[in-house]
């Protein structure tokens, strides 16, 4: 899907709407809005980034993106085609919960080891509060990125020093913290 078409061919309208929860008009009015806003019918990192600035103007959004942009980049191509931007916002928006928890794993899961240590979790909740910067309010318990990474340890009842999660443990721990919760269903009904 690299080239700049004006429409989708019926082959990619069958095969989103089986790997997605989008019906047919939805995909072609994402797909037009896609094309409006990235023409090439690629978004790369630092446009992926621009969107991010206007939904939070005061914090930085940077490390957050490029984050988020190698979980949307399934294909390692340094680019998001429409494929790959819908098939995550279907997850994202309409998708089960257990979809999202994984998808979510897969986020925090950037070496891509199945399992998260403590430092591999660390850089991505800096980069959250970075990006939100002074917007939110947060409880004393997760005051700092360090006290959140640590609560989620702590609420599996694991060493943050020796132990790792792995996605079951996630599934766990995102009916237990209902910060995570609550983010996971953020777009729910949005689109």
């Amino acid at each position: 899907m690299g080239k700049t078409v004006s429409k989708l061919s019926k082959e990619d309208i069958k095969k989103l709407r089986e790997n997605t929860y989008f019906d047919k008009r939805e995909l072609q009015q994402w797909y037009k809005g896609f094309l409006r806003d990235c023409p090439s019918g690629q978004l790369s990192e630092d446009e992926f980034v621009k969107v991010y600035r206007q939904f939070f103007p005061f914090g930085k959004p940077e490390d957050y993106c490029h984050y988020l942009f190698q979980q949307f980049d399934q294909d390692n191509s340094k680019f998001i085609d429409f494929k790959e931007f819908i098939l995550a916002l279907s997850i994202t928006t309409r998708g089960t919960e257990e979809q999202k928890v994984a998808w979510t794993f897969k986020f925090f899961d950037y070496k891509k080891k199945n399992e998260l240590t403590y430092n591999d979790i660390l850089p991505i909740i800096v980069a959250t509060y970075k990006m939100i910067g002074s917007m939110i309010a947060l409880p004393e318990d997760e005051k700092t990125p360090e006290l959140r990474t640590e609560k989620w340890f702590y609420l599996l009842g694991k060493n943050k020093d020796t132990d790792v999660l792995t996605l079951e443990d996630f599934k766990i721990l995102a009916k237990k913290d209902p910060s995570i919760h609550t983010a996971l269903n953020t777009y729910q009904g949005l689109v």
